[in-house]
């Protein structure tokens, strides 16, 4: 975001295309757009489609169309899932001389728009650096600090998303505590799915079955939740036979090199017999829900003491 800032200070582009996982990050990238334009009249010169309303004519003749009383106006493409062939002509054509005064945000959730050459903008999960000087800059303006360890223990349990960190930085900003330290992070802060499945994992290796299932008997037990607890199964599998670097798996598995370093951690706690067998199991288990053989949550259970007890 930092760099989108420098940039929108020297030029602004006709096209940018956000790319990412992290939507806050999204409107963020466009608050910063829309403050460069300098927009005017922002009912007439801000329209934005989504599924519902996208047609490709109407976009590009929108595009072409020039601003009413303003200098700029911007035209959002709002996470479009279904992009027609005759579109993409269209738009390629348009963007090799495009309206000087129009500015087309992409919002490409769903990496559709590869297709086009235009200025990229990541609304990729930042790194820790980055998150802690959000983190601790936003409770210095609330006459707050915060612990490292506390800070870290707030990115790792929103699983690095800005979007989620946000929310809960509302909690902390509330709270009595002018430090806040893990201790306040671990009772307000509700974690995220994915971070509360690495602690499950951590319990499962340690054979500590009363966390094992407290914390199962928190999470939803739902197709996320399994999934989630199949993948983070095939990392540990993948990190305990692989001879592969951190970075190199990190890219190789599409994760952060710290989930691929924690993963190498409690890896150490299983053989790597146990963990094929393990793997094997949660193969089983995802054939058996697809096919109706087995209900989501007995699923889980069965996992954890399978797990427990392999």
């Amino acid at each position: 975001m930092k760099t989108l800032k420098s940039r929108l200070q020297k030029k602004i582009e006709p096209c940018y295309l956000v790319q990412g996982e992290d939507i806050l990050l999204y409107d963020k990238a466009l608050e910063m757009i829309k403050k460069a334009c300098n927009l005017q009249l922002e009912e007439f010169n801000f329209l934005s489609f989504d599924d519902d309303s996208f047609d490709g004519d109407v976009v590009v003749d929108t595009c072409e169309t020039l601003p009413m009383g303003s200098d700029k106006k911007i035209v959002l493409l709002k996470n479009i899932s279904k992009i027609p062939e005759n579109f993409k002509k269209k738009l390629k054509d348009y963007l090799k001389t495009p309206v000087e005064s129009t500015c087309l945000v992409i919002f490409d959730f769903y990496n559709k728009f590869d297709f086009i050459i235009s200025e990229k903008v990541s609304a990729k999960r930042l790194d820790d650096k980055s998150l802690q000087d959000l983190i601790v800059a936003e409770l210095k303006n609330n006459g707050k600090t915060i612990l490292l360890d506390a800070c870290q223990q707030l990115i790792e349990s929103c699983c690095s998303y800005y979007s989620l960190i946000n929310n809960e930085l509302n909690k902390l900003v509330a709270c009595d505590d002018v430090e806040i330290s893990t201790k306040t992070v671990n009772n307000l802060v509700c974690k995220e799915t994915e971070f509360t499945v690495f602690e499950l994992t951590d319990a499962l290796s340690k054979r500590d079955s009363q966390k094992a299932v407290e914390l199962l008997n928190l999470m939803e037990k739902d197709t996320k939740t399994f999934a989630l607890v199949l993948n983070f199964f095939r990392r540990l599998f993948f990190v305990a036979i692989s001879d592969l670097s951190d970075k190199e798996l990190a890219e190789l598995l599409s994760v952060k090199e710290f989930a691929v370093t924690k993963s190498r951690s409690l890896a150490k706690n299983f053989s790597k017999l146990q963990l094929k067998n393990i793997y094997e199991m949660l193969d089983d288990v995802d054939f058996y829900i697809k096919n109706g053989q087995m209900q989501i949550e007995n699923a889980l259970y069965y996992l954890i003491f399978g797990i427990l007890y392999c």
